[in-house]
């Protein structure tokens, strides 16, 4: 057998649904549920991957359904294939099918695994990262009654957290009076990070901006619809607050052209909006360039995803920011090994070989699921 070829050999994908211990709002709606996508890739050699996503229906397009549909289309394309040759891989789902990315990226989460396994390294090595810095994930406030926000946020600092993000997007009054609430009863020292999930129009958004300058935010996700982004740079330009995209940056096609744009003055990186890590790489090689400081953030992902957000956290120093924490929102958490969260928010990538987090058969027996 050739070493450099590890055939794929079977594809399985379970359906995953687990109640959040409370409904999570922003702007763009209420979640209750996680409604993710588990998939394992299994390989001639008996190495297999875990891969995990989380469809979000209203930024990329799909629903756990639409996963279960395309993800089976995939896996009959992918079955075959070289597991090692992961540009190979994501080329091939491309071809089959336009869009898709969270489908998409839990097919490449699983390759990486595997490929990873193979080079007998941890993910983030495997990435050409180091564990040089410390990974501090925010806890983020849902959109509501700025009295239940400041609540809220005083658990959180109480908790230990230090750094709390913070959605809004409905329009500057009750926006402003949102953090002016939180503010005062959490003092002025901890970073403040706002997303505003495109809520606010161009001139809401700068106006908003401008009023919260003195509440020491950190910087803003995505103030402005997604399709409006050839005004970000407005946005951008009269914002005393930097700004992130999110929505507006899916994959390395976008970010080539948020750059030319000079549109913002950072990234927000999704596994699910880039497809895998194997496009995010490519983001990051531009914002690197750049000097471009960049967020790795998520959907309503397991610590399966979570586990693979952490390791390419390790892979870029220009990466300052995660946001990791909806996990610790799940009623339930059924991954074995994976990151770690401990005190104040620092997680802890673990150092097995591969990915190093799984479900366990048993908790995988109890899932709808489709074998290929």
């Amino acid at each position: 057998m050739n070493e450099q070829h590890l055939e794929i050999t079977q594809i399985e994908l379970y359906k995953l649904l687990i109640p959040l211990k409370e409904p999570f709002v922003i702007s763009l709606g209420t979640i209750y549920n996680a409604e993710n996508i588990i998939l394992i890739i299994r390989t001639n050699n008996g190495l297999s991957g875990f891969g995990e996503c989380s469809p979000f229906m209203t930024i990329n397009g799909e629903s756990q359904s639409t996963c279960f549909l395309i993800g089976e289309m995939l896996a009959k394309k992918l079955k075959g294939k070289n597991a090692l040759d992961i540009e190979d891989c994501v080329n091939v789902m491309d071809k089959t099918i336009y869009g898709n990315s969270s489908i998409k990226s839990a097919f490449d989460i699983a390759l990486h695994d595997i490929a990873s396994q193979h080079a007998v390294k941890p993910l983030y090595q495997f990435l050409g990262g180091k564990k040089s810095k410390q990974l501090i994930t925010d806890y983020t406030i849902s959109m509501g009654e700025p009295a239940k926000m400041a609540s809220d946020a005083l658990k959180l600092k109480r908790a230990g957290y230090l750094v709390i993000k913070v959605k809004l997007g409905e329009n500057k009054k009750a926006d402003v009076e949102r953090i002016k609430s939180i503010r005062k009863v959490i003092g002025k020292k901890i970073p403040i990070r706002i997303d505003a999930n495109q809520g606010w129009d161009v001139k809401t958004a700068t106006k908003t901006l401008a009023a919260l300058k003195e509440y020491n935010i950190q910087f803003c996700e995505e103030p402005i619809p997604r399709w409006d982004f050839m005004n970000l740079r407005k946005v951008k330009k009269k914002s005393p607050i930097p700004i992130m995209a999110d929505e507006s940056c899916c994959d390395d096609h976008d970010a080539k052209r948020m750059i030319q744009l000079k549109a913002c003055d950072m990234f927000n990186l999704k596994l699910g909006k880039s497809s895998g890590l194997f496009k995010a790489k490519k983001i990051i090689a531009l914002a690197e360039k750049e000097n471009m400081k960049m967020q790795v953030g998520g959907f309503m992902e397991s610590r399966i995803a979570m586990t693979a957000n952490a390791h390419l956290a390790l892979s870029s120093k220009n990466i300052l920011y995660c946001d990791f924490d909806t996990p610790l929102m799940f009623e339930n958490d059924p991954v074995s090994g994976g990151i770690i969260y401990q005190p104040n928010g620092v997680v802890k990538a673990p150092d097995t070989i591969g990915l190093g987090a799984w479900i366990e058969k048993e908790q995988l027996d109890k899932l709808e699921k489709i074998v290929v």
